[in-house]
C-alpha cells in the first residue's frame, strides 16, 4: 500500500479496474479512506505522480473531515446497538455483554472494534432472520438464504431465487427500523418492484411504515461512521 509522505503520512489504497478511463482520487464521506483508481494497464508511477500532484486537495480534504468520522471504534466509545447508545467498557470473561449503558468487550482493548464487530453480526443475523420469517410467514412465502454485507447504496436486496441481503449495520438502528427492512426486502417475495402494488403488500404487513422509511433517509447515513475494521466506502471524488 503508497503511503503519501507528509504530516501526517497518508495512506493510499490502490484500485486497478478494467472501466476506470483515468486516474482518480477518492476520500470516503464515511471514515477517510483514500483509494487511487488507475485503469489496469497504467503505469504505477505515474498513478503516483498524479497522487503527489493532488497532495494539497487531498490534505484539506481530510482536514475537513470531523474527527469523528475518522476514528476507529475502541474502548471508551460510544456505538448505537439497536437504537441505544451504549459505551465500549474493558470487560472480563469471553464474551461480550451489555450491562445497562455498558457494551462489556473482553479481551485485547487493540482489539475491541474488531470483536465489537464480529458481535454486531451475530446479533443482525439473528434479529434479521427472526424479522424475514416473521413477515415471509405472514404473506404465505419463504426466503431461500439470508446473506449480511456492509453495503453503502442499500440497506437490503431480495433476489429472484428468494435470497434477502442486509446490510448488518441495521443492528445499530432502532428496533421498528430493521423490522421495517425485513418487511420491505419479504415483500418483494411478491413484488419485484417498487409500484403501487408492491407498497400495498409493505403497508399490509408494516403498517405505517414512513416514519421508518423516513428515519433511514434522515439518520441512516450515520451509521457508516463507524469504522470497526477496513470496510469499503462511498467515496468523494478527485479526477
Amino acid at each position: 500500500m503508497p503511503v503519501l509522505p507528509g504530516d501526517p503520512p497518508i495512506e493510499v489504497h490502490l484500485r486497478r479496474s478494467a472501466q476506470a478511463r483515468r486516474f482518480s482520487l477518492r476520500v470516503s464521506r464515511l471514515d477517510g479512506k483514500v483509494t487511487l483508481s488507475l485503469p489496469t494497464r497504467a503505469r504505477e508511477r505515474e498513478a503516483l505522480a498524479f497522487l503527489a500532484g493532488q497532495e494539497g486537495w487531498l490534505r484539506r480534504t481530510l482536514g475537513e473531515m470531523p474527527e469523528s468520522q475518522r476514528a476507529g471504534v475502541g474502548i471508551g466509545s460510544l456505538v448505537p446497538v439497536e437504537g441505544r447508545m451504549l459505551e465500549l467498557v474493558q470487560g472480563t470473561g469471553r464474551a461480550i455483554k451489555v450491562d445497562g449503558d455498558q457494551l462489556l468487550v473482553p479481551g485485547d482493548p487493540a482489539r475491541a472494534g474488531v470483536r465489537l464487530q464480529a458481535w454486531l453480526k451475530v446479533l443482525a443475523r439473528d434479529r434479521l432472520a427472526i424479522a424475514s420469517t416473521r413477515y415471509a410467514a405472514q404473506l404465505g412465502r419463504s426466503y431461500a438464504r439470508l446473506s449480511l454485507r456492509d453495503t453503502r447504496s442499500r440497506w437490503g436486496s431480495c433476489s429472484h431465487d428468494g435470497t434477502l441481503m442486509y446490510s448488518w449495520r441495521l443492528i445499530m438502528a432502532p428496533p421498528s427500523v430493521l423490522d421495517y427492512v425485513a418487511a420491505h426486502e419479504c415483500a418483494h417475495l411478491i413484488e419485484m418492484n417498487h409500484s403501487p402494488a408492491f407498497w400495498a403488500v409493505v403497508e399490509s404487513i408494516y403498517p405505517n411504515w414512513q416514519r421508518q422509511r423516513g428515519w433511514l433517509h434522515d439518520q441512516g447515513s450515520s451509521l457508516h461512521r463507524y469504522r470497526f475494521a477496513s470496510t469499503t466506502s462511498e467515496p468523494e471524488d478527485r479526477d
